[in-house]
């Protein structure tokens, strides 16, 4: 067989390669053009875009908390300061292990579970990447110390300085004041979030919540570049937040130091109110607590104690709690009784000691029962209140119906919160027909109003609303609501606080003076034999080494807290927790006022005997100068000055 040869056709093979050639290289310009034109589109259309997507993680928006506004008193003590406190910090991005750091904090600083919990929420509503959170506030040297030394160990964790919240007169001013805490989720909810990005606290109670608009002022920002490590570069611009506002008080830190050292180691509550104003100088209770405890966050452990009884309770503020308010309703019902002509002046009644209602078994014993059965022999209304005689309001009260009581004493204050700024206050109760029926369901009996007659049954009323009530007696009816605030800032001016309750208008104006007077009996009279003279006269002026330098019209209460028998009220021992409560209500000088006061100490046993020298001692700290005279801007004007009365006066 012949052997073929084949040729190669290199012209084909040439335009073979060159038409690969040209699809190549059409393709490549092609893909080209496409990469050309998406650069293009990258960056000259998306621009703006991409460059703000790149500088977010570069350059970062932190929130500058502001500084919160300080409180002071009337005579400018700080009462709420802004002092350099070193916090312990973390950047979550930053943190390798942030649950081994944790753990070995937990062992350095003795950091809590409920510290860890509260950090938890605080990276939960974190907004910025990047961003430093607290961990814990109040650092100590030593805590400093040992973080400092194992830095290596905690990497995304820093000890930085700032501003904290701090209460240089402690637990003195904690239920006056409040405190700060940490914000809460549902915090969040009640305020502007973007203001309050980088803050970390929050008014709670007191002062401190109701003007927390005014105090927290207005967040600033500042926008940094950090590097990849989240480390600060360089800060790229700055809006500066507003600091808040400091405001004044009417609160004077020496006369709430001598109640606080007047009330002594009892528990109880005290307000003192300043009869020209309304101006709160004094609200104490006891036992208080320190509300610095609060800053940064207290622990479960520390808070459960605040709330256990075996401590007293300290976080109840019981000057703004109810209770019974015993006789010293019995001015303001007297009062009542001449305006709406169920009594006059001259009315008089026998006091056996005792009363019943027509038809009635029940047995409505006097407060002289349990010591002398023979009463107060006869009463109009002026003694009825200085030796105050139950029996004589018993006898009221079948005439002046439960209605006609609520009536009145509403005028005064009882039933409601009628303060500016202290809406933590409780209403207490000034019962009615209606209030029974709405809230129990009950109809009224005619034995309840003798028992709400004397202060007792249903009736309630916190201290603010006794000192509220005894500062219109002072005033004459002349209505100042009590408020906190004096002013914002240490320069403003003095806040006008109109009532918007009207003036109480009696029909015969003279009625205050005549209740006045009967109230100053209850404090100077000293004649008249046992049961005749005033029940206070012997605590404040005979049994006081003192001089009193002023005339003091006040009310003795006592008001029963558990049923006792007869044996038990004329001296055995009595269990600490069925004691009555003591309560004294004052305003002093008589002829001018400059002061009015409410006195609770809680099992105290002695209206006259406990409160009523407290009340004293807190008048004295006001009133009275080292010469043991009345202070110049105190001396009554156009009014003969009351001559000093002897301690050992007839």
């Amino acid at each position: 067989m012949t052997e073929r040869h084949i040729i190669k056709d290199h012209n084909q093979e040439r335009r073979l390669f060159l038409s690969r050639l040209f699809i190549g290289a059409g393709m490549a310009a092609v893909l080209v053009c496409a990469l050309i034109a998406r650069m293009i589109y990258l960056q000259v259309s998306e621009h703006a875009y991409y460059t703000t997507k790149s500088d977010s993680y570069r350059i970062h928006t932190q929130a500058i908390a502001p500084n919160r506004g300080r409180i002071y008193d009337r005579n400018g003590i700080l009462l709420a300061e802004n002092r350099p406190s070193y916090f312990l910090t973390v950047i979550k991005e930053n943190s390798r292990d942030m649950q081994a750091s944790l753990g070995l904090l937990a062992d350095l600083i003795n950091l809590s579970p409920d510290e860890v919990d509260k950090l938890r929420v605080r990276l939960k509503r974190r907004a910025v990447p990047f961003s430093p959170v607290q961990v814990r506030q109040n650092l100590s040297e030593v805590d400093i110390a040992k973080i400092k030394l194992n830095q290596f160990r905690l990497p995304g964790f820093a000890v930085e300085a700032q501003l904290a919240r701090h209460y240089p007169q402690g637990e003195l001013m904690a239920h006056a004041l409040g405190y700060v805490n940490s914000l809460t989720e549902d915090d969040l909810q009640a305020v502007d979030p973007v203001n309050y990005e980088g803050t970390e606290e929050i008014g709670r109670n007191g002062v401190e919540k109701f003007y927390e608009d005014t105090l927290h002022g207005t967040v600033g920002y500042e926008q940094v570049e950090k590097n990849a490590s989240g480390r600060v570069m360089q800060v790229l611009s700055r809006t500066d937040p507003v600091a808040g506002k400091d405001i004044v008080l009417y609160l004077d830190s020496k006369l709430q130091k001598a109640t606080s050292e007047a009330l002594g180691e009892f528990k109880g509550g005290v307000v003192v109110l300043d009869p020209q104003n309304g101006g709160v100088l004094a609200m104490v209770s006891k036992p208080s607590f320190d509300p610095n405890l609060f800053i940064g966050g207290i622990s479960r452990a520390d808070y459960a104690k605040l709330n256990n009884d075996k401590t007293g309770t300290p976080l109840f503020n019981r000057a703004l709690g109810k209770y019974s308010p015993g006789s010293t309703i019995k001015p303001f019902l007297g009062l009542g009784a001449l305006d709406t002509g169920t009594r006059t002046r001259e009315y008089t009644i026998h006091d056996p000691g005792h009363f019943q209602l027509d038809g009635g078994s029940h047995v409505y014993h006097d407060w002289t029962w349990w010591h002398n059965k023979s009463g107060h022999d006869l009463v109009n209304l002026e003694k009825a209140i200085y030796v105050s005689c139950d029996t004589y309001f018993y006898d009221l009260a079948t005439d002046m119906d439960i209605d006609v009581m609520h009536d009145f004493l509403s005028q005064l204050g009882f039933g409601r919160n009628a303060s500016v700024d202290i809406p933590q206050a409780s209403s207490g109760v000034l019962p009615s027909r209606k209030w029974k029926k709405e809230t129990k369901g009950q109809s009224w009996y005619q034995g309840e109003t003798l028992n709400s007659a004397i202060g007792q049954g249903d009736t309630q009323a916190t201290p603010l609303q006794l000192a509220t009530a005894a500062m219109l007696m002072a005033n004459h009816g002349k209505w100042h609501q009590p408020a906190m605030i004096k002013r914002v800032g240490l320069d403003g001016e003095d806040i006008n606080h109109p009532s918007v309750y009207p003036d109480v208008k009696l029909k015969n104006e003279d009625d205050w003076n005549y209740i006045t007077h009967a109230m100053t009996e209850v404090v100077h009279r000293s004649t008249g034999g046992a049961y005749q003279t005033g029940t206070a006269y012997k605590a404040i002026i005979a049994n006081n080494k003192t001089p009193i330098a002023y005339t003091m019209a006040g009310k003795s209460g006592t008001a029963q807290v558990a049923e006792l028998t007869s044996d038990h009220r004329n001296g055995d021992a009595v269990e600490e927790e069925d004691k009555d409560n003591a309560l004294f209500i004052a305003f002093a000088p008589a002829e001018d006022p400059k002061i009015a006061v409410a006195v609770y100490v809680e099992h105290g046993n002695g209206g006259s005997g406990v409160a009523g020298p407290i009340a004293r001692q807190i008048i004295d700290a006001y009133l009275v100068g080292e010469d043991g005279q009345l202070k110049p801007e105190f001396r009554p004007k156009n009014v003969l000055a009351p001559a000093l009365i002897s301690a050992t006066a007839p």
